[in-house]
């Protein structure tokens, strides 16, 4: 048995870094470096912090500044709001969002992994020093060197769940409305059980994920960090080691001779930049998918180096071309690509979102026969008119056919009519013409919606009679209204 075990390919000392070589759990507690960048990205994170919990508190013009309400299917960015007829508004801020991350990650890297990914914002600035805070190890992180408290662990795990009570309702936040999350907040949980369910599945989600999963959600769970090899290029900035005036590694001592410190290399092997990695990786070795940027190794050799008398930067911000020796590009075909694309869409965007009526106008044709015979002896084509005031004011509107002439508009509550504002109405409308107008097939005509505004929508519709080709396109064209002109 012995013998046959040790024929067997031994398994590396880390598979991953958050495991073990017998494939146990690797539980990681770096030590904090608070250097240069460490108080940058504090403060980002703070500022991302405040934005995510005040966001939906926000109005502009009215309405909650980010709100994704799903049941009506309207969008609300910033005073601005999308409804499902605009889908290709929609399309387009989303395909802006992945380009704009595909194009920072081509010039910067994985900034937004180290900067401001929720992930590691939440954990390093919030879960992480309360962890350190409970277990005695306040500004300084790494393992504790006493057993820690019973009633220290309670309460941390009790301050967790307190925070990912408030995350969990203020994400609800952005796809409810903060009215309806302050009536839940403070209504029994048996008046709206769905959304209680919702935000106990939260919390619950939120509490394994930053008291257990923790950094594995970025090594095994996000796709992000193998996407970077399509994602970056030979001139992306990284977290880079200096293998050059590295290597090779020892002890340097301060009275050392000029020969002994030509020997070796400024890196001393401390392994600080390994014990401070949040996700456990010695960036010695090279760009790894594991590293999320997040600079830390970077704080901790710069104080290494300003101890020992040495320039700071044998890690730091470089690519995979300038540790070769190609110096940097900013201009390049991946990010001017980038660019240009990003820039067409915006104008695109704009355009679109500037140029958008004030109201959406859609004819459709009613269920059952496609045209009948009034008493009168007229020809009656049912349709249904749905129209949706997307202002913030209340709107009348008059409809009326302008051409061609003979033709006749009924609506139930009369040509005339009010919306409220964000309202949406379908209204059966019946339009009659005289027999004689169908003698040659079908009649294309243009119906007219005129706001108190004074803004004109205009669509075209076809009626169907009893003319000599009425039967042989009565089938077609029983759904060929079209989409007219919008002015």
């Amino acid at each position: 048995m012995n013998d046959r075990s040790e024929s067997l390919l031994q398994p590396q000392e880390h598979v991953l870094s958050t495991l073990e070589a017998d494939g146990s759990r690797r539980w990681l507690t770096p030590r904090l470096s608070t250097g240069r960048f460490w108080r940058r990205r504090r403060v980002v994170a703070y500022v991302l912090l405040a934005l995510y919990s005040f966001l939906p508190w926000i109005r502009v013009g009215g309405e909650q500044a980010l709100l994704f309400d799903l049941p009506a299917r309207r969008f609300t960015f910033f005073g601005v709001t999308f409804l499902p007829t605009d889908t290709v508004l929609l399309a387009l801020l989303l395909l802006l969002t992945f380009l704009g991350i595909f194009a920072a990650t081509a010039l910067f890297g994985r900034v937004w992994c180290g900067w401001a990914c929720p992930q590691t914002v939440y954990m390093e600035f919030v879960f992480r020093p309360l962890e350190r805070l409970f277990t005695g190890r306040k500004g300084k992180g790494g393992r504790p060197t006493k057993p820690v408290a019973g009633w220290r662990r309670l309460a941390m795990y009790a301050t967790y769940l307190v925070i990912c009570i408030h995350l969990a309702q203020t994400f609800v936040a952005y796809f409810a409305g903060t009215d309806n999350v302050r009536q839940w907040i403070w209504g029994s949980p048996l008046a709206h059980p769905v959304p209680f369910v919702i935000v106990l599945a939260l919390t619950v989600a939120m509490m394994i994920d930053f008291a257990f999963w923790r950094e594995q959600l970025c090594i095994i769970g996000c796709p992000y960090g193998r996407f970077q090899s399509v994602l970056l290029d030979r001139w992306s900035k990284i977290v880079a080691y200096d293998y050059r005036r590295g290597e090779p590694r020892g002890k340097r001592k301060h009275d050392a001779s000029v020969e002994e410190a030509a020997a070796t290399g400024d890196c001393i092997d401390c392994k600080m930049c390994v014990v401070v990695c949040p996700t456990g990786i010695d960036i010695r070795d090279g760009l790894q998918l594991e590293c999320v940027n997040c600079t830390q190794c970077m704080d901790a050799c710069d104080d290494v180096m300003d101890k020992i008398g040495r320039p700071r930067g044998l890690v730091r911000y470089s690519s995979e071309a300038a540790d070769a020796g190609e110096g940097g590009r900013l201009v390049r075909p991946r990010p001017v690509i980038y660019a240009c694309i990003i820039s067409v869409l915006l104008v695109v965007f704009g355009f679109k979102v500037t140029h958008r009526p004030s109201s959406d106008l859609t004819l459709m044709r009613s269920l059952g026969l496609p045209f009948v015979t009034a008493a009168d002896g007229r020809i009656e084509n049912s349709l249904r008119l749905k129209l949706v005031n997307r202002t913030q004011e209340r709107r009348s509107y008059t409809v009326e056919v302008i051409e061609p002439a003979g033709l006749e508009v009924v609506l139930q509550g009369g040509q005339r009519f009010t919306l409220e504002p964000d309202a949406t109405l379908v209204e059966p409308v019946r339009v009659v013409a005289d027999v004689e107008l169908f003698a040659l097939g079908p009649v294309d005509g243009l119906l007219r919606v005129t706001d108190d505004q004074g803004e004109v929508i205009e669509r075209a519709l076809r009626l169907l009679g009893p003319g000599r080709t009425s039967a042989v396109d009565g089938v077609d064209a029983a759904d060929s209204l079209e989409e007219g002109t919008e002015r």
